[in-house]
């Protein structure tokens, strides 16, 4: 029989806007496919890479948008798409908090795992 000490929690952040009577939220998915915008310039590669339908990161981009009431993406059609400035700022926060509160949980789970 194994220890316990190898185990590693999962944190899901998500960031909304609790003035919103929308559930979307800007998760690891929509984090995920802003970081792969930001990285091809495409929603389409970005989707792609994720293997997931370009229609269907178009509809959850375009429902985070809207109910966190802020634009993320500029869209060039063919040209395709890059990050805001407000969609910059928030997916590096996001990403940043994010790396913050895995690693608290890491430590603080081993700690209690002892």
């Amino acid at each position: 029989m194994s220890t316990i000490s190898h185990l590693k929690p999962s944190i899901r952040l998500s960031i909304k806007n609790p003035e919103s009577g929308s559930n979307s939220v800007l998760g690891r998915g929509v984090a995920d496919l802003c970081l792969g915008v930001r990285e091809t310039g495409s929603l389409n590669a970005a989707s792609k890479k994720m293997r997931m339908a370009y229609s269907k990161a178009w509809r959850i981009v375009k429902e985070t948008e809207k109910a966190l009431d802020v634009q993320l993406l500029n869209r060039d059609g063919a040209h395709g798409s890059t990050l805001t400035p407000e969609g910059d700022r928030i997916v590096d926060a996001y990403v940043a908090v994010n790396e913050k509160l895995q690693k608290y949980a890491e430590e603080e789970l081993a700690k209690l795992l002892k």
